[in-house]
């Protein structure tokens, strides 16, 4: 998978990849093509390819975006953070909050699967298990009942956060910081019982 062909050809590439986020989150990735985006900021089709060879190369670098924004946000959050279950709960609250915060970015990484893509599937699953890494890290230092499954709860966790932004609501019942309160407090209430 080939990314930017020549970054400092156009001083609009932030404003491209802007836009390929807001359409890819709002279109899908099939949904979007090259001329709209283009379109969007006021070039010739042929001169996004300046930049980008593919429309794949194009989403994977707003996927890297995207993804490095929530990595960012969950190392801040857990930065001083020394018990382990407060750890898992402050990085998902910083998930949640990245996630269900009106970001392009942040909503093609959770909305646009890689299997949706296979040109770019590889590509988009290294960038998706880099940040997952960070969460496998923090449920290895739990202290778990003995035979609990660490990788599966990753991903039910996981599962369940990004589901969020499908039922999630402004303004509801819930916050973002709320909703990880309650998932985490689900996960230790399971464990207590199973030790």
């Amino acid at each position: 998978m080939t990314s930017v062909r020549n970054p400092h050809a156009d001083s609009r590439l932030p404003k491209v990849l802007d836009e390929a986020a807001r359409l890819f989150r709002t279109r899908g990735f099939e949904g979007t093509s090259v001329r709209e985006i283009a379109k969007a900021v006021g070039m010739l089709p042929g001169s996004l390819y300046c930049h980008f060879e593919t429309k794949e190369a194009l989403l994977v670098a707003v996927y890297v975006k995207g993804v490095q924004q929530i990595i960012e946000a969950v190392q801040s959050a857990v930065a001083d953070v020394e018990d382990p279950w407060e750890r898992l709960e402050a990085a998902c609250v910083a998930h949640l909050e990245a996630i269900l915060h009106d970001d392009d970015y942040a909503q093609v990484v959770v909305r646009v699967r890689p299997a949706d893509v296979p040109v770019a599937h590889e590509s988009l699953i290294e960038l998706r298990n880099s940040y997952e890494d960070l969460f496998a890290g923090l449920i290895r230092d739990l202290p778990l009942a003995r035979g609990t499954d660490r990788r599966v709860l990753r991903l039910m966790l996981m599962g369940a956060m990004n589901w969020s932004q499908t039922w999630y609501r402004p303004g509801g019942r819930f916050n973002p910081r709320a909703i990880a309160r309650k998932f985490i407090a689900l996960l230790r209430q399971g464990q207590e019982v199973a030790v």
